[in-house]
């Protein structure tokens, strides 16, 4: 049996919130996992409908939520998955063979997976951080890793982790600084670009000598 209702309570930071039954019952527990995989986060006093069940310590909580309109099919379609996480590795593979095929200088490689695997790190504590309630990252630097280069290893944590997924505000950043990452790359193609590039390896190598590494 389904029991319709409205969101009263939202806490978009720990994706959970509370049900306000239309029957004026007490209000009822909802994670945004019950949303379906990947569900975009639900707004204050948005209609639902739900299932009644109890969590782990025998508490009421809604399940199998829907949002008006929406019909209750077993299965979520998305296929924001397997091509968000496709788009990382082929842009990684496209700076790759660059190395090879265009000269540039493998030293930009090495950053893209060098950020990208700290940036994928960094939503995993997140992560972590978010379930147990402490101190989270601020969005500020999650969007500043995925500026100068850890988008791929975020895109791919976002999805594999389900994490930073849903949230529209967060997304709408997190691509805008996709755009001008790929804007900056490209730019390296250009003459005044690869002048850049050369001059700032050249520097960063000086400097490294200077101080007695490698």
């Amino acid at each position: 049996m389904r029991t319709k209702g409205k969101i009263s309570y939202w806490n978009d930071d720990k994706g959970y919130g509370f049900i306000q039954p239309k029957s004026g019952a007490e209000k009822v527990f909802v994670h945004i996992r019950d949303f379906g995989p990947h569900a975009e986060r639900p707004n204050l006093d948005e209609k639902v409908s739900y299932q009644l069940s109890t969590d782990k310590q025998g508490r009421p909580c809604a399940v199998k939520v829907l949002r008006a309109g929406e019909k209750l099919s077993g299965k979520v379609k998305n296929n924001n998955y397997s091509g968000h996480v496709l788009i990382a590795l082929v842009f990684l593979s496209i700076v790759g063979m660059s190395v090879f095929t265009a000269g540039m200088p493998i030293q930009v490689l090495y950053v893209y997976l060098a950020v990208s695997f700290i940036t994928f790190i960094v939503y995993a504590f997140d992560k972590s951080a978010a379930k147990k309630g402490a101190w989270r990252k601020p969005e500020s630097t999650l969007h500043a890793l995925a500026l100068i280069g850890g988008w791929p290893g975020a895109m791919i944590a976002q999805q594999t982790l389900r994490h930073k997924s849903s949230k529209r505000s967060f997304r709408n950043v997190f691509w805008l600084t996709v755009v001008l990452n790929c804007g900056f790359y490209t730019w390296l193609y250009t003459p005044s670009g690869a002048a850049a590039l050369r001059s700032y390896i050249g520097a960063a190598g000086g400097m490294i000598s200077s101080l007695g590494i490698g």
